[in-house]
């Protein structure tokens, strides 16, 4: 029991940070700005429902993609350790912050020049489910737990974790409003930099991890 709440504790650590709901919070809020409230409520479901499929669906049947494409377990661990680390750097200079709001930038900046309220903007799908929540490094996150899991107890944990960590990000997403008046600018950014030095060591387990395997160490 212990070995499996410890496997939650770690699965969902690392899915937190890789998603990273309360640096979304910002996003949103800026995206569904002069919107209604139903309006919000309703992109923050539907965007958290896209993200959670997208992610359950790779969780799911992404070995047997690796697999009809002919990569090893061990290589995609080392590749998705390499990409988590490379994101956890942008985190801790704050790269990755700044990317999102870009493209939230160009999303408003196009519904601007399309002449449509922001109410009609249906901001679901892109850029909120996918690239924010279930990007590259989210995608890789998950199909790392699961090659790292043994047997279908360890997965169910894997994913109660992902479930955890996606209904945590329905409720900041639902609550945008006062957590951007709690947290303000300078707290988000210091735990930001601080979420980003524990993915960053994540990541490089995950790395060591698929050495391992590749020489028959693991």
């Amino acid at each position: 029991m212990d070995a499996l709440v410890s496997l939650f504790i770690s699965a969902f650590v690392t899915l937190f940070v890789v998603i990273d709901p309360p640096g979304c919070v910002p996003i949103f809020s800026g995206l569904t700005a002069g919107c209604s409230a139903a309006h919000r409520r309703t992109m923050a479901i539907r965007s958290t429902a896209i993200a959670t499929a997208v992610l359950f669906a790779f969780a799911i049947a992404g070995e047997a993609f690796l697999t009809a494409l002919g990569i090893s377990l061990a290589a995609f661990k080392i590749a998705g350790g390499v990409m988590v680390f490379l994101i956890a750097i942008d985190m801790v200079f704050e790269k990755r912050t700044e990317r999102r709001e870009s493209r939230a930038e160009e999303v408003k900046s196009a519904a601007a020049a399309k002449a449509r309220p922001m109410e009609a903007e249906d901001i679901s799908v892109f850029p909120m489910a996918i690239p924010m929540l279930a990007g590259p490094g989210s995608i890789a996150a998950v199909m790392l737990l699961v090659a790292r899991s043994n047997g279908p107890m360890e997965t169910a944990v894997m994913f109660a974790a992902l479930a955890s960590v996606m209904a945590l990000t329905v409720i900041c997403l639902l609550a945008a409003g006062p957590i951007m008046r709690v947290l303000g600018d300078k707290v988000e950014g210091a735990l930001t930099r601080l979420l980003g030095v524990v993915l960053a060591a994540l990541a490089a387990q995950f790395v060591v991890d698929g050495i391992k395997q590749s020489f028959g160490l693991a």
